[in-house]
């Protein structure tokens, strides 16, 4: 960097994705912690809310929504099945894929954990107008967007 470059700090997108990123940082704590009485943590609760919305998918799939690696589901979801929330269950059509499913508890634990998180958002947002709501959601949908675009890039060149 030189002396005619201005420093990143000073520049607003700079700014704007640090602010992203601690306010990210920030909500998943606070999460954390009022999550804690469940037992589970924003992981969990990001799987037991993609099959409370979309019971029987796979692993696979469901993987791809929460845009991590099947190894990650792979450790996860046995943590899962043994405290009785998730079950896999065989296709009817495919015998190789297994379908998975909220428990009766994990039916339970989900819709607690999200009356949870939408307390917390509600909280948090309460005061910001639907407009700016609205607007904040389509930056970073955006901002995913070109994210992921780069990593499918990155992917396609390893």
């Amino acid at each position: 960097m030189n002396k005619n470059q201005s420093l990143p700090w000073d520049h607003p997108r700079f700014k704007s994705w640090v602010a992203v990123a601690r306010a990210c940082q920030l909500m998943q704590t606070v999460l954390t912690r009022e999550l804690s009485g469940l037992d589970i943590k924003p992981p969990h609760l990001d799987i037991l809310v993609n099959l409370y919305r979309f019971e029987g998918i796979s692993q696979q799939e469901l993987a791809r929504k929460l845009l991590v690696g099947r190894s990650n589901m792979s450790m996860t979801l046995p943590q899962m099945e043994k405290r009785g929330l998730v079950e896999r269950r065989g296709d009817q059509k495919d015998k190789r894929v297994l379908r998975l499913h909220l428990t009766q508890e994990g039916r339970a634990v989900a819709e607690e954990a999200m009356a949870i998180q939408t307390a917390l958002i509600e909280r948090t947002l309460s005061s910001t107008p639907i407009e700016q709501c609205h607007a904040m959601a389509e930056s970073m949908e955006r901002i995913i967007l070109a994210l992921q675009a780069e990593n499918a890039e990155e992917t396609e060149q390893a």
